[in-house]
This record gives structure tokens, sequence and C-alpha cells, in this order.
């Protein structure tokens, strides 16, 4: 990373898979507001293993503009893994986020650094009148937001909203597992007093298809019961998943006692305890793997000054286990 003399003081990282008609006018609308801002700034897009023509333009888009680069992954690894990999290679001292389908509007990025120097270290976006299906898309949502919140103490109640403002501080070293970008801020372990939340625009999708459905929100409830050891408690996730994996075996054996007592409410009771007991120590060991390994691997970045390779085998800037990459 360069000094801090000659960094640029504001990045915007994008995630983009499949997005080949969304890129081009997002490059646009993020250039026009950022020379807006006034401030030495960079693009920083994230290709997670796109399938259509959505890196060849982003690479002609990277020979014309000086301001952007675009960061190749070596395959599909998520959008977490893809915002992670965002964070290791943004220069900025603030950070801010925003989804490549066009619903995020970068009109509202002035709004959320002007909150962001108000003392606060994140500051998220709240989707007002959002332009999704709401019974399918929207209430759902609501649902999973709250019960973040629940098990966060982090009173963000639109987690999904991808546009945010971070102080580089908050993201040294962040790895995050696939699906833990919906817990983005709190599993940064940002003090809650220093997270803000602002309405911004929800817009239509600029083209293509959404890559979420329902399924996201059973995700959402199985990854729930490891939250609360990690942000309200702080544990190690390694230690926690120690941890559960006792708890799981002490209450394996209570099972086996009850059901032989002929005690099968209880039996079934400790079942439910058991279950998430075991779901939580999947998630800690994800988290703890993460952190050690990495959760993405880099191919290429393009810029304006070339390409720079990196070694797809020794997983330099990190690589996230086979089970995990899809």
């Amino acid at each position: 990373m360069p000094p801090a003399a000659s960094r640029p003081g504001l990045s915007f990282v994008g995630p983009v898979f499949d997005e080949q008609d969304n890129v081009g006018p997002l490059h646009a609308e993020l250039t026009a507001v950022a020379r807006g801002i006034g401030r030495a700034y960079e693009l920083v897009f994230v290709d997670d293993g796109s399938r259509d023509a959505t890196l060849e333009r982003l690479r002609a888009l990277a020979t014309i503009d000086p301001h952007l680069r675009v960061v190749e992954l070596d395959g599909n690894f998520g959008e977490a893994a893809a915002l992670s990999a965002g964070f290791s290679l943004a220069e900025g001292e603030i950070v801010i986020t925003l989804d490549g389908d066009g619903q995020n509007d970068p009109a509202d990025a002035p709004r959320l650094l002007e909150t962001l120097e108000q003392g606060f270290d994140a500051v998220s976006g709240r989707r007002q009148h959002r332009e999704e299906r709401f019974s399918t898309r929207v209430l759902p949502s609501l649902v999973a937001n709250r019960l973040i919140v629940l098990a966060t103490g982090v009173a963000v109640h639109d987690c999904g909203c991808g546009l945010k403002a971070y102080r580089r501080k908050v993201l040294e070293g962040a790895q995050l597992p696939r699906g833990f970008n919906r817990f983005l801020p709190a599993i940064l372990g940002v003090d809650p007093k220093r997270v803000a939340e602002i309405p911004v625009r929800d817009r239509p999708r600029g083209s293509g298809r959404s890559h979420y459905g329902l399924g996201r929100v059973a995700i959402v409830l199985r990854d729930l019961a490891a939250l609360p050891l990690l942000t309200r408690l702080g544990l190690d996730p390694s230690a926690a998943a120690r941890i559960m994996g006792t708890a799981v075996t002490f209450l394996g054996l209570a099972v086996v006692g009850l059901a032989a007592a002929g005690r099968p409410g209880p039996a079934l009771a400790v079942v439910a305890v058991l279950l998430v007991a075991h779901v939580a120590r999947y998630d800690l060991l994800r988290v703890a793997r993460g952190r050690s390994d990495g959760v993405f691997r880099v191919r290429k970045v393009h810029h304006g000054r070339g390409v720079a390779d990196r070694d797809r085998g020794g997983g330099i800037l990190g690589e996230e286990s086979p089970p995990d990459v899809r």
C-alpha cells in the first residue's frame, strides 16, 4: 500500500457478478459523484467470477480511467468475500460500498460522508420506498433485519443495503465468510454507539436479474446463532467453537439419557438446543477459518498502468477452503 500521504482520501468499493449492462452506467455515476465531492478518490470494482462480459467491460474502462482498479477474483467466492477483497485493496481512509446492480444511488454518498464526519465509524443506508416485491423480498428482509438487531445490539435496520461508509480502521483484516455481508457493520465489531443509519434512495435494478431469493432468509436464520457470541460478547471464534463443541457433546449425552428414561418431551427440547449449538459451532468455525486462511483469492488486478498478477496458488491475498467455494 502506498504511503499515507499519497493515498486517495476516498475509496468506492463495488462487488459485481454478472452485471455487464450495469457496470458502465454505475462507473459513470460514481465518477460524477466522486468528482463533485472534491477529494482524491479511487474506484475499486471486484469481479466475483462473472460469466458474462462484466470483466471485459470493466477492463476496458480501466484503460481510460486512472481512478479505476478492477480486482479479478479467481472464481466465484460470494459477495462477502468480494467485499473482503475490496477492503483489502482499497487505499482510502474512508471506504464507501455499494451494490453493482444500480439499485444503490451514488448520489447518496455525500450524505454518508457528512454523517460519518459527525464522529461515527460506520454509516449504513436504510432504503426508503423499496423497489421490490413486498411479499418475497421486503417483508422477509424486515423480519431478518429485526432479528439481526436483537442478536447484535447494533441498531442498523437494513443490513441488506449495500450502501455503507466506513473508516479504514474498522475494516483492517476483515475476512467475511460467505453470507456474513448481511451482518455488516455489526460483524466488524464496531461500537454500536459509533454506528449511524440514514435514509437512502432505492432504485429499480438497472438490468439483469437479482441473485438473491427467499432462500437467503433461511441462511440468515441459520447464521443468527453465532452472532451474539461474536458481537455482543466479542468472543474469539476458535475458543467459542470449542465451547460449542463441548456443549454439543454434553447435550447429545443428555438426549440419550432422557430418551432412555422414557422422557420424549424433554429429549426433543434438548435436541432443539443441540441443533442451535451445532449450527453456532459451524459458523464460528467458518469465521475462525476465514480469519486464519482468508476467504478469497485474487487472480489479477487491472488498472490503467497495466495488470498486477497474483500467485493463484499461494493465497497471497486469502484463500477460502474448497467446501465453501461455489
